[in-house]
């Protein structure tokens, strides 16, 4: 009976002893994160200290982990204009990126396939730079009609399962339509509606962080 317990134990010991390398190790090497998207991401009517990036540093302080944020998120940028900057966002070589692009395309009733084109081409390029890539979904209103819905809806799901990527369903989970999560124009998320949205994020972040010691 003791001699069986000797491999349990020694598996357990050595599965410690390698929890405690990666920790030691993500805490000594800070991980960058870079937030790519437009106004929602960016801050957009919030203080610097309100804004998506600060409360995401915030979520991590009593981690073991340390973590820089780039906040390359751009107001009222399309998925056209992600592309067109993508290439020197890499150079900043972020571990881990945020993509979230698409509602300004949408709100333009710009065609989902083309949009989809744009950040199939955003999501190759940041996972050739070996960027492990969370793809942040968007949901279409129903005011831009039924067949526009399903197609715009179906982008993010779609991309995901084809990379194999980080899903994250909705960027906006408990924050559209919550007026007191949102600012005056009910379009963009206030202070509160930001730490939700960094609480709703963090799983997916801390997901993303296994990844890059595969």
């Amino acid at each position: 009976m003791i001699i069986s317990k000797k491999p349990k134990l020694k598996a357990l010991f050595t599965s410690l002893i390698c929890i405690f390398l990666f920790t030691s190790a993500c805490a000594e090497n800070t991980i960058k994160i870079m937030l790519y998207g437009d106004s929602l991401m960016a801050g957009y009517g919030l203080s610097q200290n309100e804004n998506l990036a600060s409360e995401i540093v915030r979520n991590f302080e009593d981690s073991n982990f340390s973590v820089s944020i780039i906040n390359a998120s751009i107001s009222g940028n399309t998925s056209k204009n992600g592309l067109s900057r993508v290439d020197w966002s890499i150079a900043d070589k972020p571990n881990i990126v945020v993509v979230c692009l698409g509602a300004n395309d949408m709100l333009r009733g710009l065609n989902p396939f083309l949009i989809m084109d744009n950040l199939d081409s955003i999501i190759t390029k940041f996972m050739q730079s070996n960027t492990v890539v969370i793809i942040a979904g968007m949901q279409s209103p129903e005011s831009m009609g039924p067949d526009y819905k399903i197609q715009f809806d179906k982008i993010y799901p779609k991309l995901a399962k084809k990379y194999d990527l980080i899903f994250m369903p909705f960027l906006l989970k408990d924050i559209a339509l919550e007026k007191k999560n949102l600012q005056a124009d009910y379009k963009h998320p206030n202070e509160k509606g930001i730490k939700i949205m960094a609480s709703n994020l963090h799983p997916y972040l801390l997901e993303s962080i296994t990844r890059l010691e595969r």
